[in-house]
């Protein structure tokens, strides 16, 4: 809470927190987190979704917290492909062929058409509304990394190194 970006936050959102939190000082209708879509992102993504379920969960239970999606990819041949996943870029790269594929690796590689054009763009954009589980799970998880106890983050450790992309 002594963190300035977390004291911006929480004035432009207008609300307060904890027991001076008062929902009709709310000043946005929606309050959108917009993280790269990396392993670094997904991370300040937890945190966040970790503060509002401790200091502002009325947010969460109004519908007011949401999460952006960004792609991953940008495919181009003949006209631009935007890719969100592993998957999908597989997907794409099979049914046109070869074509010129851009890895972003955070919100900064793209110019300000793109960010518009993919992730802010509300006819276009991917937005999730976050559930009072979906912060619980973030919570748990913040809980699990940043905790004392050694076994359950080990094991997690083990599970998703092997599936976790890791940007150089």
């Amino acid at each position: 809470l002594s963190s300035e970006e977390i004291i911006n936050l929480i004035t432009a959102i207008g609300t307060g927190i904890k027991e001076n939190f008062d929902i009709s000082k709310l000043r946005y209708n929606k309050v959108i987190i917009m993280t790269d879509a990396d392993v670094d992102g997904q991370h300040i993504m937890t945190l966040l979704l970790t503060f509002f379920f401790r200091y502002m969960p009325e947010l969460i239970e109004n519908g007011n917290i949401y999460v952006a999606f960004s792609p991953l990819y940008r495919i181009r041949k003949k006209k631009d492909y935007y890719v969100y996943s592993e998957e999908e870029l597989k997907k794409i790269i099979n049914e046109i062929g070869n074509a010129d594929v851009q890895r972003f690796k955070g919100l900064g590689e793209m110019n300000a058409e793109q960010l518009w054009d993919t992730t802010m763009d509300p006819k276009n954009r991917i937005l999730k509304k976050i559930s009072i589980e979906d912060a619980v799970l973030a919570d748990e998880t913040f809980n699990m990394l940043m905790g004392d106890v050694v076994g359950p983050r080990r094991r997690f450790i083990e599970i998703n190194a092997n599936i976790a992309e890791v940007d150089s």
